[in-house]
């Protein structure tokens, strides 16, 4: 918004005049670009397969031609003009939520954008706005299955599997499929993703509360049998935008009608993919209600496929990263994190599953903004892309990614291709909780209302779904989707509104003529004092009835009456966990037995990468540059280069979990691994050396152990760093 002048001046009829003129000339503006809006709408939706991507794309695999047809298809993504892809790199696979098919791709600084700028190639899974008669969520994860079995076909000899980024919903599904089917991912991004859905903070996130305090999920029946077998998206849409109701009711639209002469473009490129509502079948969403956001079953492992499989988290072998946001309303932090205090008790834990957990939390964007801010692509999913390496081969366990400027000065710039350094730092489940969550009482009311949308469900479709369909044909069916509240304020202001027959001239009119106020008038002052009055009052109310609809929730579902009424057990400690596996405990006795059986197996390799992961240890994470060190050293040295990155991924985790079980009979056994060769060793050493001086000085306890594996490895002390061996002593004696 233009910022204007606050000392208090007496208006003049001349500014009243130039305001007035003004304000005309505005309001037409504005009309103009709601008469684009509604043209832009209607051809969107007309196409077959609307989309907004920012670039041209090509056909793979049509969802509708496989086995169980789907809505979902495999496009590849051309480079455009100057961007060059290595087909040896890992391929991108980008998934949109049901919502607008192409955000990841929305502009050239985008999910996309940045993952062909670091070399890799690029695909997108999209979707048609009408989905498939009978498909089920079932059948979109084994489409996407196929489409990922199709990708690492077509990359076989690229150095890694795929990575794939989930946005918003589909990130659930992303991690559904890979709990499935592990072997077709490598490194997963999910990014503003909601997996446990009851999770948040008292007086934050009330969006949580909508399924208990509509009684559950009967009315999602409702609403799709009022669609005669169709739930129309608008919906959803409609529930996200009552969540901030000033931007909704006015301050989107105000923006643009004070920023009418530079506004326009950019409000038209996100009404294109706003505006693009998609339907569901009554089986998808009932799936997505019931099992996802009322159930909460997803990480307590009680989802089941049509043949009895268990869908659990537990199971995926590839490194995710979560990506969310403090600023986020639709998915908080606790939403997007606390799945993993859902299955894990303690790091070990996860280390013991052989996960790698990668988390990043944004202080203050928005929801959308996750996967469409420009200023994001560049920073968080930019440094993701050319990391993704550096996160596939990180040891199991959790870590968060920090993102530093990469300032000239600072040590190893020139190992560092972007404007940020990023280090994953190791963390705890302590870290997670400190970002909020619920206590007992809280999981204890949400499980009541899970337990009572169960009963209001059975109900409704007992007493009322049979008429409900009965009485509702598709012609009626489309006729109420037509006039849906979100579709009417874009065909108002349509071509088929003929009093909007007048608007382009006068709009072109307007700009030939346009004289706009100058931002020392008064009445301008006014205009924005009114605003600020109307945001204020609309977040007062937004704030008010929040806090009655967490208040109404807490006290009815957390009455121990209801409670008892539907079961809930009030001594458990938790109400539900996902169960322990003794097959698991047993395969990782018998795989630690063997670890320990191989502790002296290997040759200078294993003994460099063992020595790596101790001095890493004391550092508690990992650098790019120091990974980017390890790269140049591989091609630097041919014997080196001939080991993948899988292969260098096994290497790393194999190292690590020998470490991990027994520290001081890892270190003993280095000598066995060492070639007789003195000044192989040295080589060795002096390569290992450089690589933890990528990222700085090594110093404190990493030099403390440095000079450890020095002397393990035969050589004289003077070939650790005079700077290093000096903190390393001044820590001892102080």
């Amino acid at each position: 918004m233009p910022k204007h002048s606050t000392i208090p001046t007496v208006p003049t009829f001349a500014d009243a005049f130039a305001y007035s003129l003004d304000a005309w000339q505005r309001s037409i503006l504005f009309l103009d670009v709601m008469r684009q809006r509604g043209e832009q709408y209607e051809k969107h939706t007309a196409e077959t397969a609307p989309h907004v991507l920012n670039y041209e794309a090509e056909l793979v695999v049509d969802g509708r031609k496989l086995e169980k047809p789907v809505n979902y298809a495999l496009v590849r993504i051309i480079p455009p003009e100057g961007i060059v892809v290595d087909p040896l790199k890992r391929p991108f696979v980008v998934v949109d939520p049901r919502a607008g098919p192409g955000i990841g791709g929305f502009k050239a600084d985008s999910e996309i954008g940045v993952a062909m700028k670091a070399g890799h190639p690029c695909y997108f899974i999209g979707f048609l706005p009408e989905p498939v008669p009978g498909q089920t969520i079932e059948d979109i994860a084994g489409a996407e299955a196929i489409f990922l079995e199709t990708v690492i076909a077509r990359h076989a000899d690229a150095d890694g599997k795929p990575c794939v980024v989930g946005n918003c919903q589909a990130g659930w599904a992303v991690m559904i499929l890979a709990a499935l089917r592990p072997e077709l991912f490598g490194p997963i991004i999910i990014a503003g993703t909601p997996l446990s859905y009851w999770a948040g903070v008292r007086g934050q996130y009330p969006m949580r509360y909508s399924g208990g305090l509509l009684g559950g999920s009967w009315l999602t029946a409702l609403t799709s049998d009022l669609g005669a077998g169709i739930f129309d998206g608008a919906w959803l849409v409609q529930n996200f935008e009552n969540q901030n109701p000033a931007n909704t009711l006015w301050t989107k639209q105000y923006n643009l009608y004070s920023n009418i002469d530079t506004e326009g473009e950019r409000y038209l490129g996100f009404e294109r993919w706003w505006g693009g509502h998609v339907t569901l079948n009554a089986e998808e969403m009932q799936f997505i209600v019931d099992e996802l956001f009322v159930g909460n079953k997803l990480a307590a492992g009680e989802i089941r496929t049509s043949d009895g499989t268990a869908i659990d988290l537990r199971n995926i072998h590839s490194p995710i990263v979560v990506f969310c946001s403090k600023g986020d309303n639709i998915t908080p932090p606790p939403q997007a994190l606390d799945w993993i205090l859902d299955l894990y008790d303690s790091v070990d834990e996860i280390r013991a599953h052989g996960q790698t957990i990668v988390y990043a939390v944004h202080d203050k964007i928005g929801h959308l903004g996750i996967f469409v801010s420009a200023g994001v692509a560049r920073k968080e999913h930019d440094e993701f892309a050319s990391n993704i390496d550096l996160i596939d081969v990180l040891p199991p366990g959790l870590y968060e990614a920090v993102l530093e400027p990469a300032r000239e000065d600072i040590e190893g710039r020139d190992l560092v291709a972007g404007e940020w350094v990023m280090r994953c730092e190791a963390r705890t489940l302590d870290d997670i909780h400190a970002l909020g969550g619920n206590d007992i009482e809280d999981e204890r009311r949400f499980a009541t209302a899970a337990k009572l949308s169960e009963v209001n469900l059975a109900l409704y479709r007992t007493c009322l779904q049979p008429a409900v369909k009965a009485a509702v044909t598709p012609p009626m069916a489309e006729a109420m989707r037509r006039m849906h509240p979100l579709r009417l304020q874009y065909e108002i202001f349509g071509p088929s509104n003929p009093l909007m027959g007048w608007i382009e001239a006068a709009a072109a009119h307007a700009r030939e003529n346009r004289k706009p106020a100058v931002d020392d008038n008064p009445f301008l002052a006014l205009q924005e004092n009114m605003s600020r009055q109307i945001v204020d009052g609309l977040e007062a109310w937004r704030r008010t009835v929040e806090h009655l609809s967490e208040e109404t929730f807490r006290t009815v579902y957390g009455a121990p009456a209801l409670q008892a009424a539907l079961g809930i057990d009030r001594n458990a400690d938790r109400p539900r966990k996902p169960a322990k596996s003794h097959l698991h405990q047993a395969l990782l006795e018998t795989r630690i037995a063997a670890l320990r059986a191989g502790v002296a197996e290997g040759g200078l390799r294993e003994a460099l990468a063992r020595a790596l992961l101790f001095v890493g240890k004391a550092r508690g994470g990992a650098d790019e540059r120091g990974f980017e060190a390890i790269r140049r050293l591989r091609r630097a040295h041919p014997t080196a280069s001939q080991l993948t990155l899988p292969e260098f991924k096994l290497l790393l985790r194999k190292q690590y979990f020998i470490l991990l079980i027994d520290e001081e009979a890892a270190l003993s056994a280095i000598p066995k691994l060492l070639p007789e060769d003195l000044e192989e060793r040295r080589s060795g050493f002096n390569a290992l050396r450089e690589v933890l001086q990528a990222s700085g000085a090594v110093t404190g306890d990493a030099a403390e152990r440095l000079e450890r594996i020095e002397r393990l490895f035969g050589l004289e002390s003077a070939a650790v760093p005079f700077v290093a061996r000096k903190t390393a002593r001044e820590r001892k004696t102080s």
